[in-house]
């Protein structure tokens, strides 16, 4: 006898969770994009690299670019691997640290810039080596500084509002690649190539398109069953799309204001 647990096929969520087909597709990718590391020489001075080349990331909507640095303390170079601000160019000088001028991929603290800059690579914790405004066409901008508690308030790409330690560092400019959504796709094989060196998320299949064997498959019409709705009760996980609606579908008329 199977037990009712048994009964029907694991959702996809679920097995998205173990990995197995659903790892993220890496082995051409160029490895991590970060700041340089906070040293002596960013918090006092600053430091100058060169832009040796700019290169298409797989799997990433902007491009990356290798800078050079000298090491700080041996006779030999270090590369890091940024995301590229728009306007870089191969051989141009960058400069890192608290004492650099505001340029186009330099890279200083926040609390040094002037209200109204745009920046990416931004830091959300100081010497995190940048995690905001990273995708391509992104940029955040600085709205006001707080000289008492060393804080900087900034708007995100998303129009949300964050603050950041003062001596957080960020680049000067915006991530290249800007416009790439605004062309479509046209094709089915152009999504398939995207999302191949990204991960396997694509196509997506319908529940109500499945068979009865899946949780929303089967029948005679394309239906769920029962509401969509969600509980206003229901854990954080479960919470998308409608949430405690009173009522759904068209208004069935003008609004009146």
């Amino acid at each position: 006898v199977r037990n009712s647990r048994d009964m029907g096929r694991r959702i996809r969520s679920s097995r998205k969770g173990a990995g197995s087909v659903f790892t993220a597709h890496t082995q051409h990718r160029k490895g991590a994009a970060k700041l340089r590391s906070l040293d002596f020489a960013e918090r006092h001075g600053y430091i100058r690299g060169v832009v040796k080349a700019i290169e298409h990331d797989s799997g990433r909507g902007a491009p990356i670019a290798e800078i050079r640095f000298r090491h700080t303390h041996k006779y030999k170079t270090v590369t890091e691997t940024v995301i590229a601000p728009e306007g870089l160019y191969t051989g141009q000088s960058i400069y890192c640290g608290a004492k650099a001028e505001l340029a186009i991929g330099n890279v200083l603290p926040v609390g040094l810039m002037p209200e109204g800059s745009s920046v990416c690579n931004l830091e959300s914790k100081v010497g995190d080596r940048g995690t905001l405004a990273r995708a391509g066409g992104c940029y955040a901008t600085i709205i006001a500084h707080n000289s008492e508690e060393n804080r900087t308030r900034i708007k995100l790409p998303s129009g949300h509002k964050v603050v950041v330690p003062s001596g957080a560092r960020a680049m000067v400019g915006v991530i290249a690649g800007g416009g790439r959504v605004d062309k479509p796709l046209l094709k089915a094989g152009n999504a398939y190539h995207k999302y191949k060196c990204k991960r396997n998320t694509w196509p997506k299949v319908r529940g109500v398109a499945m068979n009865p064997v899946d949780p929303h498959g089967g029948g005679n019409h394309q239906h769920i069953g029962s509401s969509s709705c969600i509980s206003r009760k229901a854990v954080s996980g479960q919470k998308v799309g409608l949430i405690a609606a009173r009522r759904t579908g068209f208004s069935g008329g003008k609004r009146k204001f």
